[in-house]
């Protein structure tokens, strides 16, 4: 459905309202709240110009402006409706003029039992020969309830008797058809008829039933029912056929003679509607038509004949008669809504005028198209869905009042049927003048650059519309309507003027905060209505360099104090150590970070990635660096002037938290590392003169000692170590030192000292044993005398105490370089 409202595209509702309401209701009975469901208040029904507009069954209802309900406009007879169908809906159309909005209603219309089952006739003879064998079914006449489901009919009862009984049979179709059984022969001597009365009920609330009375007569011998033809005779015919025409004839035959042979035609089964409509002749069975046919009211129709001869036997046939439609009806062209005078200004889409296009017949005899004259702005746009048969009159261009002051339309309906029919309507349609021209701006976007910073109140831009109307309607103002900034805080942001376009600043602007905005301006003229027209407005809030690198890591401990990293000892040149991060809130140059070393406890020990930040070892860890190491580092940006920032890195060489915790304790560390060191090394070289000297000394008293008591140094003279047994040399690493010095001495024919080991092997028959005084030094000699050795002993001991000095020079050096 297209429709037109004043300004606005016709709007159609896909969903639709439903409602449902008994029938045989009064006048004026409440079928829902019709404002509630528009949303509107009941006054507003007539303001808004509410109505029904659909064709056929809208007089079943109206609309209660007081109210706001939808009630029923008189009584509703669901039959008549919808016959005996399941359900019966009723569906129109809403109209809300204002909105120019279609709503669809559809009200089903329920059932009660207000229709009693009824027989055609309240009397029924039924002839039966005598000679009839139990078992013979008679077919009985049905009950008509026009009500459906509980309230239509559900059973039938027949009245006690001796010789008959009920059989009901349901139908395909879901009928129920009775039939009188024939339960004991029959004696037209003994009793010459039987009076039966058969009951039809329905199971509705208040239950309903109506009854036949039967009277069964019984005849002599007639042993042959009339038989049809054909069980089914279908017929299709135009629905234009003139009165009187015959459709077709039935034809039933019976083998007896005389009056047991003559057969009779009548209609068994018809609905009340159709039985005018048809005319049977009862001796030929020709069907006839007695009034004329309409495909729209009733394009089907079924009824059964029933054929009897004189010896009362029965036969039934059906007959389904089908109409072709014919182009017998014209399109009806019913104007719901015109909206005239039209503004001048209506945007093309604007609907004017809602008609509806109809034509009763069906297929493509039914189908309308409409047209209008060429050369006129306007156009016609078919419906969709289900709403196709209406139209509306929509502009295709603009409208100019001093060129053309009204245009006179006229509307076309023209149906599909050969050969088709056509109606035409027309209308004519004012045009008013209003203020047709909105403002126009220059440029549809503007796009401005702001520094950070600015001074409050400074003009950033400017923007500018005109309008060519004339006076009050091209006179511009201009204001920001629309902006992506929050509502609150646009005022404090920028404002325009409203007489000169011109945007000022409110405040200084933070690029770091808001980078960029866009607002939307409006220029509008004061006619009556105001036209207007917007234009974007884009601020970029340029960067400057006021914002300070900020390090990220490493971060402070929760006491203030900086944090530590370790270095594996054994860390290689190049090892990743760790990495400085620092950001800048700033944008592009102002943001481009580098990073310096500005202090260093080994300045070569560490290198420093210039735009990583990436602390690595340069070198080796030697042993005169220190275990624990500071840097300084800092962190500059590229803006200008360049903005700085530093950090603290504390590395602490170790290979594990354990060992590097001494490092971390509170006892101070030395300030002159270089002083100490050398005074460890005056205190080592003091240490080593004195045992020197204490070696000098020895060496003399053993030599005087041995002039005065020879027997003292046997050990040292030949023949006086006896060969004893295995012994095992003295242990000389008792004493101060952590070390052992053991000394072997062997005679290979000429007199030599080794240290820690003998020049060559002993053999078996070598002895190493000592006398009674402990600590001697063994002479050895190869076989098993013992040779003398004129060698005297004191270069020996002078050759023992310098190299213990040495090795104790060694030793202490150690120390030193540990505790360094």
């Amino acid at each position: 459905l297209c429709g037109c409202g004043r300004g606005a595209l016709w709007e159609i509702r896909a969903s639709q309202i439903h409602y449902s309401v008994p029938e045989e209701t009064e006048k004026g009975y409440i079928v829902g709240n019709i404002s509630k469901e528009l949303g509107l208040e009941p006054r507003e029904l007539a303001e808004r110009g509410v109505r029904i507009v659909s064709r056929g069954r809208t007089q079943l209802f109206a609309l209660n402006p007081r109210s706001g309900s939808l009630v029923t406009a008189g009584r509703i007879d669901r039959e008549e409706l919808c016959a005996q169908s399941t359900r019966c809906l009723v569906n129109f159309k809403v109209l809300v003029e204002d909105r120019v909005q279609l709503y669809g209603i559809e009200i089903e219309v329920t059932d009660i039992n207000d229709n009693a089952p009824k027989f055609q006739t309240e009397n029924l003879e039924v002839k039966i020969n005598e000679i009839a064998a139990p078992g013979t079914r008679y077919p009985l006449p049905e009950a008509v309830d026009r009500d459906v489901g509980l309230n239509s009919l559900q059973s039938y009862q027949l009245s006690p008797s001796h010789h008959f009984s009920l059989d009901v049979q349901t139908g395909d179709d879901g009928t129920i058809n009775p039939e009188l059984v024939l339960e004991r022969a029959l004696d037209r001597e003994e009793e010459a008829a039987h009076h039966l009365v058969l009951t039809a009920s329905d199971s509705g609330d208040p239950r309903r039933s109506s009854t036949v009375h039967i009277q069964v007569t019984v005849l002599d011998t007639n042993d042959n029912a009339p038989v049809f033809a054909q069980p089914i005779y279908r017929v299709k015919v135009p629905e234009d056929v003139p009165q009187g025409t015959r459709l077709l004839t039935v034809r039933a035959s019976d083998p007896d003679e005389g009056a047991n042979g003559r057969v009779a035609y009548k209609f068994w089964k018809i609905s009340e509607k159709q039985s005018p409509l048809f005319e049977l002749n009862e001796n030929t069975g020709e069907i006839s038509t007695a009034k004329n046919l309409d495909y729209e009211e009733c394009a089907f129709y079924e009824m059964e004949i029933q054929a009897e001869d004189g010896g009362g036997l029965k036969g039934r046939t059906k007959v389904l008669i089908s109409l072709e439609d014919v182009n017998d009806n014209r399109p009806e062209v019913i104007m719901t809504s015109l909206f005239s005078p039209v503004r001048e200004d209506a945007p093309p889409g604007t609907v004017i005028l809602l008609f509806n296009a109809h034509d009763r017949d069906s297929g493509k005899n039914g189908q309308v198209v409409c047209s209008i004259q060429e050369s006129l702005p306007f156009q016609l746009e078919k419906s969709i869905e289900d709403y196709y048969r209406l139209l509306t009159l929509v502009t295709d261009g603009f409208l100019d009042r001093e060129q053309t002051p009204e245009y006179n339309v006229t509307i076309t309906a023209t149906d599909r049927g050969k050969p088709p029919l056509s109606s035409s309507t027309t209308i004519t349609l004012h045009i008013a003048d209003i203020n047709d021209n909105a403002p126009i701006f220059h440029q549809a976007n503007y796009v401005v650059h702001v520094a950070e910073n600015n001074p409050p109140g400074a003009s950033i831009a400017q923007v500018s519309a005109s309008d060519p109307d004339l006076g009050p309607n091209g006179r511009v103002s201009y204001s920001i309507v629309a902006s992506d900034l929050e509502p609150r805080a646009l005022s404090s942001y920028v404002s325009v003027s409203a007489q000169s376009g011109v945007v000022l600043a409110q405040r200084a602007f933070d690029h770091e905060q808001l980078r960029a905005f866009e607002l939307t301006l409006q220029a509008r003229d004061q006619g009556s209505p105001a036209l207007s027209a917007n234009a974007s407005l884009r601020v970029l809030v340029g960067d400057r360099n006021d914002n300070a690198p900020r390090v990220l890591y490493p971060a402070l401990g929760p006491d203030g104090s900086a944090l530590f990293d370790t270095v594996p000892r054994a860390a290689q040149p190049g090892y990743l150590v760790t990495k400085v991060v620092a950001v800048d809130a700033d944008s592009g140059h102002n943001a481009w970070l580098s990073y310096h070393v500005l202090q260093a406890s080994e300045p070569g020990l560490f290198s420093l990635g210039l735009r990583t930040g990436e602390v690595r070892t340069a070198r080796a860890l030697g042993d005169r660096d220190a275990a624990r190491q500071r840097l300084l580092v800092a962190v500059r940006d590229g803006g200008q002037p360049p903005l700085s920032a530093t950090a603290t890195l504390l590395l602490v060489f170790a290979d594990s938290l354990q060992e590097a915790l001494p490092d971390l304790g509170d006892h101070p560390a030395p300030s002159e590392p270089q002083a100490e060191l050398q005074f460890y090394l005056v205190v080592a070289l003091a240490l080593i003169s004195v045992l020197f000297l204490l070696a000098v000394i020895l060496a003399i008293a053993l030599r005087l000692r041995r002039s005065s008591i020879p027997a003292t140094w046997g050990c040292f003279q030949p023949g006086l170590c006896v060969k004893s047994g295995p012994g095992v040399p003295p242990n000389y690493s008792e004493g101060t030192l952590p070390y052992s010095y053991n000394l072997c001495v062997a005679h290979t024919g000429k007199t030599e000292f080794n240290f820690l080991k003998c020049s060559e092997p002993l053999n078996s028959t070598q002895d190493i044993v000592c006398g009674d005084s402990p600590g001697a030094l063994i002479p050895l000699q190869r076989g098993n005398a013992l040779t003398p050795h004129p060698e005297t002993i004191p270069p020996v001991s002078f050759i023992f105490c310098v190299f213990c000095n040495t090795l104790l020079v060694s030793h202490i050096s150690g120390i030193l370089h540990f505790y360094i």
